[in-house]
């Protein structure tokens, strides 16, 4: 006669809570008050659940318990799966499930517009738990495990949904140190100016004043605020995005000596064409899409 292995289904939740507990502390005692039941409760449960599984769990000691090897190799796994429920459980509140929400966002738009917008979405959206992780607009959706990726560029990602949030203009953008010596933009052949890892991007503000561009020698930065925080300290002129600085040129950290900008991109919503949209990913590209249609602040 074949003999059958136990199942899940066979075995009883509360002999396997007992056991939980009594392993994490090795004391029935400590088991029952953490349940909130006798020791003897205790006790029996992982009597029922040895004999189901017909092994020992545990060596009874004068002083305690200590695991078998059974035992042992069946505390990470029941541990788990109580960890995994009550995860889930803690996402249920007033009659209404907790959703996460992760996103990828270009460090420059999550500073300059996105995180002093976050409480309305928040506010509106309680039932929402967002993570937002900044990056230098290189990521992969899938590998990150990303809901969303908010990233700069002209919206051509292979695989991916992209739906364009806010055209960007950039413009020169300088401590006021510096400014005070641009008049003409070919002032700038006298200055140090600052890079992003985009190259090119002075080549096209230069096209558009139709000065000829000087030889690039400053240094490279990998994002807008890295560029923008060099800038006002005085280390040369960044080229920068317009819309997303305007509260550091109306403080004074940054001034802007140009009217003449230069569009080179947009910010773009993105996401795996391949992930089905949840209720969370649903209100976000709903509210964050409604806040861009607003009217945009005046550039400085």
């Amino acid at each position: 006669m074949t003999r059958r292995s136990p199942n899940l289904s066979s075995l009883p939740l509360n002999a396997l809570r007992s056991f939980e507990a009594a392993a994490r502390h090795l004391s029935f005692t400590k088991a029952g008050l953490e349940l909130r039941v006798s020791q003897a409760a205790v006790s029996q449960q992982v009597r029922i659940l040895e004999e189901s599984l017909r092994v020992k769990l545990f060596r009874r000691l004068t002083r305690g318990l200590a695991l078998t090897e059974e035992g042992e190799a069946l505390l990470p796994a029941i541990s788990d799966a109580f960890s995994q429920i009550n995860q889930v459980l803690d996402r249920f509140e007033n009659g209404r499930m907790r959703e996460m929400l992760t996103i990828g966002v270009v460090g420059t738009f999550a500073s300059g517009w996105l995180l002093p917008r976050m409480r309305s979405f928040s506010s509106s959206h309680p039932h929402v738990d967002t993570r937002i992780f900044a990056n230098n607009n290189r990521v992969d959706l899938a590998g990150e495990g990303l809901d969303y990726a908010i990233r700069f560029g002209d919206g051509a990602w292979h695989g991916t949904n992209a739906e364009r949030l806010v055209d960007v203009h950039f413009a020169p953008m300088c401590a006021p140190t510096i400014a005070k010596r641009l008049k003409t933009p070919v002032d700038l052949h006298k200055e140090v100016l600052l890079r992003s890892y985009r190259m090119g991007e002075w080549a096209q503000w230069f096209e558009v004043v139709k000065c000829r561009q000087p030889r690039m020698t400053g240094p490279t930065f990998d994002s807008s605020v890295s560029l923008a925080h060099a800038a006002a300290q005085g280390a040369g002129v960044a080229l920068l995005p317009v819309i997303l600085f305007s509260d550091d040129v109306s403080r004074k950290r940054l001034v802007c000596p140009y009217d003449s900008q230069v569009y080179l991109g947009s910010y773009w919503l993105t996401s795996l064409k391949s992930k089905r949209l949840s209720l969370a990913m649903q209100a976000f590209r709903d509210w964050i899409l409604a806040e861009c249609k607003k009217k945009k602040p005046r550039n400085p």
